[in-house]
């Protein structure tokens, strides 16, 4: 994918990718941006500014930034506060941009020039855009059987360049690319089958892990934001993707995670737990936060800053 791409090693999440010590991401409700010491995982400073409704709208077809001037006033806004100018950091998007397949062949292609242009044949089916104008990403991952499992990811080239010159407009240079869910994966720190259901604006990303495997992948758009989403909605979103790891996997899932619901998460995890026979949690409780990062990193997750405090928590996982 971009610059460095999304995953790396099946072994461990993003394990092989670059951690430039500046992570900033854009959504669609806000800007965030966090800079961590450059040895173990110390929060040196935050900030999150607010976007107006309908400057950035998340889509994996047409164009995103729809107000760009003031979305670079709010990006240069947090680059002030946090000192940041010429370095090179993480740019974390909206889900909606990226989508993510995973993939099974008898045989794969070694070499990228050869394995790029096989995915874009097996998904030019699977994607509402031209194949031609994208950037991939791909992984291996061990597979239950004969042949190759990959994890794939494929995005428009103009959408995700719209991203990167806005960073660059406020010389921040993009060193690593990374859609905002994938970079949440290092919290889901249990061997047990996790569902991830995770809500940023008015979209659900739908996630099953099973130890360091990706198994399930959905991203979906819903009727609201938190604040308004009914419980039931979240249900039928997760529901599929719980039939279909238990149809492959033969077992079930353990723990559910919640996520981007803010103070709604009490009144969803009744819901969900009076349907699921499992272990319903946050993202992370604040005490897995403070026990696996000796930086002040639950101020982010208080903000729902998941993402930066997965992408960084990846370098001393």
């Amino acid at each position: 994918m971009p610059r460095n791409g999304f995953w790396a090693r099946g072994a461990r999440w993003l394990d092989a990718l670059p951690h430039p010590p500046i992570a900033c991401e854009i959504a669609a409700g806000h800007v965030a941006a966090a800079r961590w010491s450059r040895r173990g995982f110390s929060l040196q400073d935050y900030a999150v500014e607010a976007l107006p409704a309908g400057a950035v709208v998340p889509s994996p077809v047409e164009p995103n930034i729809v107000a760009a001037e003031v979305v670079r006033e709010k990006l240069q806004r947090l680059m002030e506060r946090l000192q940041v100018r010429g370095q090179q950091g993480t740019l974390l998007l909206p889900d909606q941009v990226v989508r993510v397949f995973l993939l099974h062949f008898d045989t794969f292609p070694k070499a990228p020039d050869e394995a790029v242009p096989l995915l874009r044949w097996r998904l030019k089916k699977s994607v509402p855009f031209d194949v031609e104008d994208t950037v991939v990403s791909y992984m291996k991952q061990p597979a239950r059987g004969a042949g190759v499992d990959i994890l794939a990811g494929m995005a428009r080239q103009r959408i995700v360049r719209q991203y990167e010159e806005l960073a660059e407009s406020v010389a921040l240079s993009p060193g690593v690319v990374l859609s905002s869910t994938l970079a949440t994966l290092p919290l889901l720190d249990d061997p047990r089958p996790t569902l991830l259901a995770r809500l940023s604006g008015a979209t659900l990303t739908t996630v099953i892990t099973r130890g360091d495997l990706l198994c399930v992948y959905r991203c979906a758009e819903v009727s609201d934001e938190a604040a308004r989403l009914a419980p039931q909605v979240l249900l039928d979103e997760i529901y599929p993707a719980i039939a279909y790891f238990q149809d492959t996997w033969q077992e079930p899932v353990g723990v559910v995670r919640l996520a981007g619901l803010g103070p709604r998460f009490e009144e969803f995890r009744r819901v969900v737990q009076a349907e699921l026979p499992c272990v319903i949690t946050p993202l992370m409780p604040p005490e897995r936060v403070v026990e696996r990062s000796p930086g002040d990193a639950r101020a982010l997750m208080d903000r729902q800053l998941d993402s930066l405090v997965g992408w960084m928590m990846n370098r001393v996982a």
